[in-house]
């Protein structure tokens, strides 16, 4: 690798650095190439807030010296912020402006779909529908407790919040228990559908989060360079009844992400 002067366990110089931007570190005995090391830590410091909106940060020329890098290396780094929406071109000698992602601590207290989570975080929710179909899949129909032929409505949707990308959302609903749902088409929210068409009241929910990488289809989404944090959020909902009427498997982007829950003493 040629993107830098140091040994592979030499710590870079960032003296000359703000006083926010000392931490960033590049070493070759870290995964990825430099550029997406260096684009990961200037993500991670503006989604904890190290970074707020509108600092300025160095030069590409500034950055490199400070970091022993070549300039091409910070160039491709900024160049991923930027097409990521996370930065904007700044004034005078390059530099450029953060642009912070919108970071929600939404409360895990009863169940609510996305958009009434948005609106209750004073949000604007919308929805880019990327799949809508019905399906027959084994391994989803056992976890509804069906035979692999039972018809379920798969649907596949990037949720907005803002306008920004917050999460890819994966979701079965079970056709056997909600027919009506096939003439859903897709707008709008899928709970207030069940509730007003189909006469099912969503009541529970049990649900897992887990840490994980983004893959391909989520870093596309999300607008990532490199792979980057994610929570991965699997639900089951059940109705009144306590019948399994959605599965859901929704990556939410970790940068935009903090989920708070509360708990009964």
């Amino acid at each position: 690798m040629n993107q830098h002067n140091t040994t592979s366990t030499e710590k870079t110089s960032t003296s000359s650095l703000p006083s926010s931007m000392k931490r960033i570190e590049l070493s070759e005995l870290q995964p990825g190439p430099f550029y997406a090391q260096l684009q990961q830590q200037i993500q991670a410091l503006i989604a904890n807030g190290s970074l707020s909106e509108g600092s300025q940060l160095p030069s590409e020329r500034e950055l490199a010296d400070a970091l022993k890098i070549s300039r091409t290396t910070v160039k491709r780094a900024y160049d991923a912020l930027r097409d990521a929406d996370v930065i904007a071109s700044g004034q005078g000698r390059g530099g450029t402006v953060v642009k912070r992602m919108p970071r929600v601590s939404p409360v895990m207290s009863r169940l609510k779909g996305f958009t009434e989570e948005m609106q209750e975080l004073g949000m604007t929710p919308s929805t880019r529908l990327m799949a809508l179909q019905v399906v027959h899949e084994r391994t989803i129909a056992s976890i509804f407790g069906r035979p692999s032929h039972a018809p379920l409505l798969h649907v596949r949707r990037l949720r907005l919040g803002n306008d920004s990308p917050m999460s890819l959302e994966l979701a079965w609903y079970d056709l056997t228990l909600a027919p009506e749902l096939e003439e859903w088409s897709g707008e709008g929210s899928i709970y207030a559908w069940l509730r007003e068409r189909c006469g099912i009241h969503m009541a529970d929910a049990e649900q897992s989060i887990e840490a994980v990488m983004s893959s391909a289809q989520e870093m596309e989404a999300f607008g990532f360079d490199a792979p980057m944090p994610c929570l991965l959020i699997k639900r089951k909902s059940l109705d009144a009844q306590s019948r399994l009427i959605e599965y859901v498997e929704g990556t939410f982007r970790g940068d935009a992400y903090a989920y708070r829950v509360r708990l009964a003493g």
